[in-house]
């Protein structure tokens, strides 16, 4: 009987699936499609009328982008973007900003307010920084857009360089916008929001003007768009890119992102069912090196670490910075092989296909996980790292019958994740949110799994 071992890798577009199953044609969803009561816009903006080349890796940047349709090929300026983060900025709203952006080919800055490079997230991840709030004073940009967080909002409030380019930004006419707590907390001290139809996270929304208040998870009001939360940044990215590009980009770059999944597809499939309960606090290793997709391992560190799980991100490189595929920064938190002398309940992979090759590379990563498989712990994989759990043998065949064979092959091509006792895959990008609630879900029950998505503002089911 055919092994059920594959459905574990539920490979994004850009891989090629193994010879046993079907290539699936994954549909195609337009973020203009969204629901109306989700996202709302009160005018039309203005927007680029030539698209900008789409790609998996976003390139380094360059003054010009090239934008390919059917017929030619044209070269059109690059649009440059300003994402300024802080101490305390929420890594899931800035690094799901950045890389979406970048995937749509704009020139995205990420530019620190504080007086070093390097900072420390609200969930406590480390990213480091392009350049320095006071090298973009004179620079024009395309589009401002702040990430929310606490006491990140704060930070960036209390910065006057961000504040005279955000009100410049405004008075001259060109796109700035906020995601979460920074609406309340920094466009609105900045008289920002005067006449503007706004959202930000809940916790904050009394702090809005009840009259301009709105509780739609994007709001599009002229020049400025605003969302709530880390669970709305992929669509509050998608909106920005819109707006700098063209629909046909934002279609592009969700389609890209699997986006389609979180409204067509099933969030979860499981199988040969098993607890992961322990009675302690969990402890996870994530290992990461220079490739990874940035989003995935922000998410993942993000989520768990919400939900009280001991998180370590451990680098295989010889540097604890390393460089994701979208160019986004990461401080690990320790080397694999310091990290290589606890035991965990749970080591994930994430995604990035050069990443996913540097970390198959890794010795001491291959040992962990062959010690992990052998004492009965759980691991899993992410997007294209499911092919390390491949290689080395770590997806075994499970005895079952037709009948379920044929459901796990179904729900391989469908499910954002797939869960087979102890072994937890999903097909990466947008998808991972489900991936990392799943595993809370699994370590402390659906209502831990609730509550932390309640916090993001992400829309999780109630059972």
């Amino acid at each position: 009987m055919e092994s059920l071992s594959w459905i574990l890798s539920p490979f994004p577009l850009y891989n090629q699936p193994p010879k046993s199953a079907s290539v699936v044609t994954l549909p195609f969803v337009s973020f203009a499609s969204l629901s109306s009561q989700n996202r709302r816009r009160e005018t039309n903006v203005k927007r680029s009328p030539k698209p900008a080349k789409i790609l998996a890796s976003p390139p380094p940047p360059s003054t010009t982008s090239t934008a390919t349709t059917s017929d030619r090929t044209t070269s059109v300026p690059q649009k440059k973007v300003l994402v300024p983060v802080g101490f305390g900025t929420e890594e899931m709203e800035a690094v799901i900003l950045i890389d979406v952006l970048r995937r749509a080919g704009a020139s995205v800055v990420v530019a620190s307010v504080e007086p070093e490079l390097n900072i420390e997230a609200s969930g406590g991840t480390r990213l480091v920084a392009d350049t320095y709030i006071s090298n973009c004073s004179n620079e024009v940009f395309d589009l401002v857009a702040l990430p929310g967080g606490m006491p990140g909002s704060a930070r960036l409030r209390d910065c006057e360089i961000l504040r005279k380019i955000t009100s410049k930004q405004a008075e001259e006419k060109r796109l700035y916008g906020a995601i979460c707590a920074a609406p309340a907390i920094a466009l609105l001290p900045w008289g920002l929001l005067r006449r503007k139809q706004t959202t930000c996270h809940p916790a904050f929304m009394d702090k809005l003007p009840t009259f301009w208040a709105v509780k739609s998870s994007t709001q599009v009001s002229g020049g400025l768009t605003t969302s709530r939360g880390p669970g709305t940044a992929f669509e509050f990215a998608l909106s920005l890119v819109e707006q700098l590009f063209g629909e046909s980009v934002s279609k592009e770059v969700g389609e890209l992102l699997l986006v389609h999944t979180a409204y067509n597809n099933p969030r979860k499939e499981e199988f040969n069912k098993v607890e992961w309960f322990v009675d302690h606090v969990p402890r996870v290793l994530v290992p990461v090196s220079n490739g990874c997709e940035e989003m995935e391992v922000v998410t993942i560190v993000d989520i768990l670490r919400r939900a009280k799980v001991d998180v370590i991100v451990a680098s295989v490189e010889k540097s604890m910075q390393i460089l994701a595929s979208g160019g986004t920064k990461i401080i690990a938190d320790t080397a694999i092989d310091t990290a290589a002398d606890s035991v965990y309940d749970l080591i994930i992979l994430p995604g990035g296909i050069r990443g996913a090759d540097r970390l198959h590379r890794s010795k001491v990563l291959k040992r962990l996980l062959k010690e992990q498989e052998s004492s009965g712990r759980v691991y899993g994989a992410i997007c294209s790292s499911s092919a390390i759990l491949q290689k080395q043998g770590l997806l075994k065949v499970h005895a079952c019958c037709q009948k379920q064979e044929k459901r796990a092959n179904d729900a391989a091509e469908s499910a954002r994740v797939v869960i087979d006792g102890k072994v937890i895959t999903s097909m990466g990008l947008s998808t991972v949110t489900d991936f990392a609630l799943a595993i809370v879900s699994k370590f402390f029950g659906h209502a831990r799994a609730r509550s932390v998505a309640e916090g993001l503002v992400f829309e999780y089911p109630r059972s």
